[in-house]
Formats: C-alpha cells, sequence, structure tokens
C-alpha cells in the first residue's frame, strides 16, 4: 500500500523533497535518520498514516512541512490524467462510441449536420471526447473497432457493386466520372507540388495519395488507404476533418453552378434501388443477418488472401475486390442484401468515425490540419477546372458533369442526394452506381499512385 504513495519508498520510509534536502549542507547518512516507525490503518473512509513516539521530533523538525500540500497535488494529478471513462470500462467505451456515432447520424437531420456530414460531427466530439479527459485515447475497444468492424462495413456498403450493370446503367456519366476521376489525379500532382505538407514528415505523401482516393470513391477508401501505408492516427483525424469542410463547401458550391438546370418532368424511375429506398425502414430481421454472415465470409476471405499472397497493408484492398468480383457474379443475390447491408455499415461507419476523432491529438490536428485543409482546397479545385474543362470540349451536359463530381468527391450516398434535390430523376440511379464504382476502384488507384509517384515528388 505504501508504494501507491508517492512520498513513501518500498519500504514505507518518508521520502523528502528535494528542497528540504538542500536546507541541509552534511551528508545524510542511514545512522543519522532517528528509527521510526509507520503503520497503516484502513478505514472506510481513508488511508492513515501513525507514526510512533518517538517520531515526533522528527516529523516537527520542519523536514515534511509539505507533505500534506503534496497529497492534494499529486491527488489532483492523478485525478486529471484519468478520464471519466477508462480504458478498461468496456461498457462504458462501446456506449460512448455508439451513443456519438447515433448522434452523427441524427445530427444530419440538423441545418449545422447536413452542411458539415454527419462523419464530421462524430469526428470531433471523439477528438473533443478523449482530449477533455471524457473517454481513454488508446481503450482496447478501438483495435476491435479498426480491425474488426471497419472491415466488415466495406462489403456491406458493395453489395450493389455490380460493375455489369454500372457500365450499362450510367452511359455518359460514368464518362464524366472517369474524367472526374483523372481531375483528381491531376488535381493531387499539383496540390502536392504547390502544398508539400512538409510538416507531417513521411505522413506527407501517404496523407495525399489517401485524400486522392477519397476524392475518387469515398471515406472508405481513404481509411483503407491510410490504414495500408501506415498514416499516423493524428494525421488521420486532422485530414478527415480538414476534408470533410472542402467538401461541405465543394457540395454548395456544385448546387449554385447548377442552380439554372431546370428539373426533369418525368417520373422518378422505378427501380429495384428506389424500391429498396422506400422500403429501408421494414428491412427482414432475416435479411440483416444473412447480411452480416456474408459479410463475415467476405472478411475471411480477403484476410486469407492477403495472408497467402503475402499483401502488407492491411486486407481492406482484398476485401474490396472480393466483394466486387461476387457482387458482379452473382447481381440479385447481392442486390437483395444491400439494403441491410447499408444500414449496417453507416452504421458501422460512424463509429469508426468516432474512433477516429477519439485516437487524435487536438494540438496534433490543429498544427496539421492548416496544410491538408490548404492541399484539399488545390485538389478539389484542380479538379472541378480540369472536369468541367474537358467535359465542355466533349460536349457533355453540364448536369452530368456536376453529378459525376459530386460521386468523385462524396460517393453514392451525396450524388444521390444531388440528383434528388435538383429533380434528375432519371440520374438518381447512375449516379448511386456511379459512386459505388468509384468505392470499389479508388483504394488500389491510390495506393499505387501514391507509391509509385507521389513518394518519389
Amino acid at each position: 500500500m505504501a508504494t501507491s504513495l508517492p512520498f513513501l519508498n518500498s519500504t514505507g520510509i518518508w521520502l523528502l523533497s528535494s528542497r528540504q534536502t538542500r536546507r541541509r549542507s552534511q551528508i545524510v547518512s542511514r545512522k543519522d535518520l532517528p528509527e521510526f516507525s509507520a503503520k497503516a490503518v484502513i478505514s472506510s473512509q481513508r488511508l492513515r498514516l501513525w507514526p510512533s513516539r518517538s517520531d515526533e521530533r522528527f516529523l516537527s523538525s520542519g523536514y515534511l512541512t509539505d507533505v500534506s500540500s503534496s497529497m492534494r497535488s499529486v491527488s489532483v494529478r492523478s485525478q486529471l490524467s484519468t478520464p471519466l471513462i477508462s480504458s478498461n470500462d468496456e461498457w462504458g467505451t462501446w456506449t460512448a462510441l455508439f451513443a456519438t456515432g447515433a448522434f452523427g447520424i441524427w445530427s444530419e437531420k440538423t441545418k449545422v449536420g447536413s452542411a458539415v456530414s454527419g462523419a464530421l460531427v462524430s469526428t470531433l466530439i471523439g477528438l473533443a471526447a478523449s482530449n477533455l479527459g471524457i473517454i481513454s485515447s488508446d481503450s482496447p475497444a478501438f483495435a476491435i473497432v479498426l480491425n474488426f468492424l471497419l472491415p466488415l462495413a466495406v462489403p456491406l456498403l458493395l453489395f450493389r457493386a455490380d460493375l455489369r450493370r454500372v457500365v450499362k446503367s450510367t452511359g455518359k456519366l460514368l464518362l464524366a466520372f472517369l474524367i472526374g476521376s483523372i481531375a483528381t489525379t491531376v488535381g493531387t500532382v499539383l496540390a502536392y507540388y504547390l502544398v508539400p505538407m512538409k510538416a507531417l514528415g513521411p505522413d506527407s505523401w501517404k496523407i495525399a495519395a489517401a485524400l486522392m482516393g477519397r476524392h475518387i470513391g469515398g471515406a472508405v477508401n481513404y481509411v483503407a488507404i491510410s490504414n495500408a501505408l501506415g498514416v499516423s492516427p493524428s494525421v488521420l483525424a486532422a485530414g478527415l476533418a480538414a476534408d470533410n469542410v472542402i467538401t461541405a463547401v465543394y457540395f454548395t458550391s456544385l448546387f449554385a453552378i447548377g442552380s439554372k438546370i431546370p428539373a426533369e418532368v418525368l417520373p422518378p424511375p422505378t427501380s429495384d434501388v428506389n424500391k429498396d429506398s422506400e422500403t429501408k425502414n421494414k428491412i427482414p430481421v432475416l435479411l440483416i443477418a444473412i447480411g452480416i454472415a456474408v459479410s463475415l465470409a467476405i472478411c475471411k476471405a480477403g484476410a486469407l488472401i492477403t495472408k497467402c499472397l503475402g499483401i502488407s497493408g492491411g486486407s481492406l484492398p482484398a476485401i474490396t475486390a472480393v466483394v466486387v468480383v461476387l457482387a458482379t457474379v452473382f447481381p440479385s443475390q447481392f442486390a437483395h442484401l444491400a439494403p441491410s447491408g447499408e444500414a449496417m455499415a453507416l452504421i458501422l461507419m460512424q463509429v469508426f468515425f468516432t474512433v477516429i476523432g477519439a485516437s487524435g491529438n487536438i494540438w496534433s490536428v490543429i498544427n496539421t490540419a492548416p496544410s491538408i485543409f490548404l492541399f484539399a482546397l488545390v485538389q478539389i479545385g484542380t479538379h472541378l477546372a480540369v472536369i468541367l474543362g474537358v467535359g465542355k470540349l466533349l460536349n457533355i451536359e453540364l448536369r452530368l458533369l456536376l453529378l459525376a463530381s459530386n460521386a468523385n468527391v462524396g460517393g453514392p450516398t451525396t450524388a444521390a442526394g444531388m440528383a434528388t434535390a435538383k429533380g434528375w430523376n432519371s440520374l438518381i440511379v447512375p449516379g448511386i452506381l456511379a459512386g459505388i464504382f468509384g468505392i470499389a476502384i479508388a483504394t488500389f488507384i491510390g495506393i499505387a499512385f501514391g507509391v509509385k509517384v507521389l513518394k518519389f515528388m
């Protein structure tokens, strides 16, 4: 018990502070110290140390005048350094993670949340909670989210990734999307040349590659590339926070550019995608169970492929490849599981964003976010200029270019939202498919371009 108190050594002897020791000019040996004893008496309220009568003269001689104040200061420091929800509090940690994720989903129904996205809301709350001492920044639950729940979410997101249907259904929108992907690549090179983000050290080219994948596919690609290349947690959180601000402004700009494009007079398409969205609140429990089981099996297959081929950087790329192949070979079966899969993936991704925030250091995020913000600004600005310029030369409709750009930067969800809001009903399904196509290819493009090009710039 005595070892838990900073002013006692392992034998229970009172230790002198450095200031008190300096009061004595001579060297004090063990023989010079008076003999005294200390016995611990534990009560239900506190721990008391009772010296013997022979110690009174020594204790009152001025050597230990600061003991009580030392106890108080040590006690305060201990309380401030211990989070409210400790890393060993598993139930408390999981409650905090899922509650924050639920709040992020709910926030998108508000004006502020819809403007900045639920992902950013969950990330910022997680960042604040860990840095204010509410939850631990290194809980074992975080590893479970990163190693199991995140890979589980990838197949759930890609049950609609039937590449044959993408090619048949998107038409010129797919061409516009490919132009946008090239535009993102050009923007990445230019942005990395102008804003090299040297303050990030070895993470600079890695975060550039991750943001490239983010602006071809979506947030899940950003995470997969970051994990594969080994981006540090604080830089990952800073990049996500800075990019979400940029994309929120960018989507507003796309709506402004397309403000004069009229809505269609055609009725909404009666597709499987729309039927699924209309009945999303009536998803059978059986489909949810099957979707999770299939996703787990795909994760197992991806992990085995990664291990057998000796691929470094995690199993997310292999998992992505497996689910895309299966969704293309068995389109009807996987499309039937898509609504339940997307609902589960939404929850898991929000929990992941919370973990990303909670793993970051707020001062590191503040110091690194400005350079990442400037990089993303140049990258997306170049993307918009190139896709609009090349699209005009090829006589592609402006609405197709805007929707393709939205699918590039935001993914299938934001593309569908824009098509619905603008009344471009015939483009809702193609927008979703183009976004899913981006998620299917962006991880491989980002990793390859980062390792082969950005690393040597």
